[in-house]
């Protein structure tokens, strides 16, 4: 039985110890591997492995040895309790000693958790999980989590009160960090927050995001709308030494000027344009703050000089291309209010 979303999330929290297995498999390691995790500890809890009800087995074993899941999923334990037989990187090569454990597998038995990594849709080892009555399996993808699936760990993370503008900077921070910087990210946050009742605060999840590229792109960017030149040379040299190429800059700047444009714009306000800009978080305020110093006309010359030097980095032009883009930002922080 196939498991998607939200209903595999909260079957990973709650798996059946009544049916014989689940196959978990996906291209982001990680992301299996958090999964996995969560189900092993729901069905033989914390102090499962110390006790012996945890069978590892790896493929690379498995194939020397068919025997080996087999005789894991009937042994008798030394301690009482759900026992697990877990396969790691399994392949479809293994979808005939999977389809007969399955068949021999009895209630009472150890429940089979197999992980595996990209599979395609006619994968046999997917096919035989997605199709056995006793078994469920989970292809997780590299999409964005959703909204359901955010929440799902802030919850388990106990935090329950936040403001909303809390809430949509953690939903984006959800798409620009891997699944396990993101937990460990929640975590630190839940942690900060133990014996404080007062709302999670936007400044608060500013300062317990991990700083990534971005953070710097974002730094350089705020340099340039609120006019301090003399900090753009500085911050250019640290995106080049990280690998930043200048394309990628002048996009991001270009969508930077455009959403002050569409603030500046807006006949609703300031407020309003950010909002539809969908700008948050301190962010928005930054923004904000910069706004106040643009007019839409000057906003208008600021990205017809970004689309020139677009244009330019992605000609047969032989000027350094880093050198152009500094020189193209440079000018935007000089530009007169």
């Amino acid at each position: 039985m196939i498991l998607k979303g939200i209903e595999a999330s909260r079957y990973f929290a709650k798996p059946d110890p009544s049916k014989a297995g689940l196959l978990i498999a996906g291209a982001d390691a990680m992301r299996v591997a958090l999964r996995r995790q969560e189900v092993i500890l729901a069905l033989i809890g914390p102090q499962g492995e110390s006790e012996m009800r945890l069978t590892r087995i790896p493929a690379a074993d498995l194939r020397k040895d068919k025997a080996l899941l087999l005789d894991a999923i009937k042994a008798v334990g030394f301690f009482p309790g759900p026992r697990v037989a877990f396969v790691e990187d399994a392949t479809d090569a293994m979808a005939p000693l999977f389809a007969q454990c399955l068949t021999e597998w009895k209630p009472g038995d150890a429940q089979i958790v197999v992980t595996a990594g990209a599979l395609t849709g006619k994968s046999a080892l997917k096919t035989l999980f997605d199709k056995a009555p006793n078994v469920f399996s989970a292809i997780l993808y590299d999409d964005p989590p959703s909204r359901e699936e955010i929440e799902d760990t802030l919850r388990k993370a106990g935090l329950a009160a936040m403001n909303p503008d809390a809430m949509n900077d953690l939903h984006l921070l959800a798409r620009a960090l891997d699944p396990g910087d993101f937990r460990q990210t929640v975590e630190k946050i839940a942690l900060f927050k133990i014996g404080d009742p007062t709302p999670l605060t936007s400044a608060e999840v500013a300062a317990m995001a991990p700083a990534t590229i971005e953070t710097e792109l974002d730094e350089l960017l705020h340099a340039v709308a609120e006019r301090r030149s003399k900090d753009v040379a500085l911050l250019m040299r640290r995106l080049e030494g990280q690998g930043m190429l200048p394309v990628t800059i002048c996009i991001q700047a270009l969508r930077h000027f455009r959403a002050l444009h569409t603030a500046v714009s807006d006949a609703g306000g300031l407020a309003a344009g950010l909002q539809k800009a969908r700008v948050f978080g301190p962010r928005r305020d930054q923004m904000q703050r910069q706004a106040q110093g643009w007019t839409p006309r000057g906003l208008e010359g600021a990205m017809t000089i970004l689309l020139d030097t677009d244009l330019t980095l992605r000609s047969a032009s032989r000027a350094p291309a880093m050198a152009v883009m500094e020189r193209a930002l440079i000018r935007l922080a000089m530009m007169r209010r």
